[in-house]
């Protein structure tokens, strides 16, 4: 398989379009997306198969409102390990991802190992995820907790180049 940056610069100008238009809006029919970019719906289709299979677009979802289901505390944790090893990191990582209330967990530099995103229902949710679930990860030994208290901006809209 060819390096990533040579499969990004192998994008046209219809490609990147494509990539840009599914991003904001991943419910647009063949159709509609072939009119949008100029080209007719067969030629569209077989791009974003080509782009689906080159690893581009990597799944389709529907955005969840956290505060319709009740989840509209967000938490930023941080934990540091007691020791660092690939068997103590390959624990840890097995365990985190079973974890429901988890979105995202990071292994990160500084002065802790891993950055952890999560949303709960409410302040009292947060002692039970941090005692009944982070520390009682694989090796965490330390954490610092961050309690969101307004989202200014949350996108996963990527930068396409070019």
């Amino acid at each position: 398989m060819r390096l990533r940056t040579q499969l990004v610069r192998d994008l046209d100008k219809i490609d990147r379009k494509i990539l840009r238009l599914l991003q904001a809006d991943a419910r647009l029919s063949m159709t509609e997306l072939s009119q949008q970019v100029g080209l007719s719906t067969t030629p569209v289709t077989e791009r974003v198969k080509r782009l689906e299979k080159d690893g581009f677009i990597t799944g389709y979802h529907a955005r969840l409102s956290p505060q319709a289901l009740g989840q509209s505390l967000l938490v930023f944790v941080e934990i540091k390990l007691a020791a660092k090893s690939g068997a103590i990191f390959d624990q840890f990582r097995r365990e985190v991802v079973k974890l429901p209330n988890v979105l995202e967990c990071h292994l990160v530099s500084g002065d802790f190992d891993y950055l952890i995103k999560a949303r709960i229902p409410e302040m009292g949710s947060y002692r039970k995820l941090l005692g009944d679930a982070l520390l009682t990860l694989p090796g965490a030994r330390e954490s610092r907790s961050y309690m969101v208290m307004e989202e200014i901006k949350e996108s996963l809209e990527l930068v396409v180049p070019g």
